[in-house]
């Protein structure tokens, strides 16, 4: 059985978003805030695994400010996405930051510009 024209474009809007994220992830792209804006959504919200919450302006105010540390990337696995609904891609995934692990979640919506990250949670697990 082939895939049908909706699945194709599920699974290219899930790479699409995956792609994105780890972009996000990248530690040149976190110390730039010019790049950091272009994959955020306008009205981003995350609930990190300090519990701390952000937003847009928050944090613009740690990137590049020279927190995040290019000998550090974060390490990813288990990523897994699907399709909400038309330009809403949900990811799911397990990230290891200097022995910092939280199980992920982002919710990616595609805008004119491209995939901008809507929300993110992290979940700390030992």
């Amino acid at each position: 059985m082939t895939d049908s024209p909706r699945n194709g474009e599920s699974e290219h809007a899930v790479q699409a978003a995956m792609d994105a994220e780890l972009r996000l992830l990248d530690p040149e792209v976190r110390a730039s805030s010019t790049l950091v804006l272009e994959l955020l959504d306008p009205d981003f919200t995350e609930f990190g695994a300090s519990g701390r919450r952000w937003d847009v302006e928050s944090i613009l105010s740690v990137t590049g400010s020279g927190t995040v540390s290019p000998e550090s990337p974060v390490e990813v696995s288990q990523m897994s996405g699907v399709v909400l609904a038309p330009g809403i891609v949900h990811l799911t995934y397990f990230a290891d930051h200097q022995g910092r692990r939280a199980w992920r979640s982002s919710v990616w919506r595609l805008a004119d510009t491209g995939w901008r990250l809507y929300f993110h949670q992290a979940t700390p697990t030992s």
